[in-house]
């Protein structure tokens, strides 16, 4: 991969908005949605409860992840977005930025983690990823967001013998 990993830094919430934009998959509110994660975690550090990681390539992001732990759980975490341009699709950027969510959420003694999503055709392909990357979709809700709009839950365990 050509992209290294960085923190989320005061200048990067247009380009990460852009870059998701240029996926096709988000409406203006889940950019909208995004955008506030994003700030608070530039507003109130560690205390927003929102990890960042920011692939960069060639000084501008090439995409980026959002975690934290779940509140009211010992040990289970949210990977609350994930998302590479789509000129990056394949080059292994959104696997770094997985191993990258992966690996803190392990050190800070996570032991699942949770990704929920929809089964809209615009996810199709982050749900193959989630499942090429060890996910198992464990539930799904449906009409959740729409009718015909299910929610999707991916879990997979970070410790043996899960």
């Amino acid at each position: 991969m050509d992209a290294g990993l960085r923190p989320l830094t005061p200048t990067d919430p247009p380009a990460l908005v852009a870059l998701l934009a240029r996926t096709g998959a988000f409406s203006a509110a889940e950019l909208e949605v995004a955008r506030e994660l994003m700030d608070a975690r530039l507003d109130k550090g560690e205390a927003s409860g929102y990890r960042f990681a920011v692939a960069d390539r060639g000084g501008a992001p090439a995409g980026y992840a959002c975690w934290g732990p779940t509140p009211m759980t010992a040990a289970t975490w949210d990977l609350y977005w994930i998302a590479a341009d789509p000129s990056a699709h394949g080059a292994g950027v959104g696997r770094a930025l997985l191993r990258e969510a992966e690996a803190d959420i392990a050190r800070s003694g996570g032991r699942l983690v949770v990704i929920e999503t929809s089964s809209r055709a615009p996810y199709a392909r982050a749900r193959a990823f989630y499942l090429r990357n060890g996910y198992a979709l464990k539930v799904v809700f449906d009409h959740f967001y729409a009718e015909g709009d299910h929610k999707q839950v991916y879990i997979k365990y970070l410790f043996e013998g899960a």
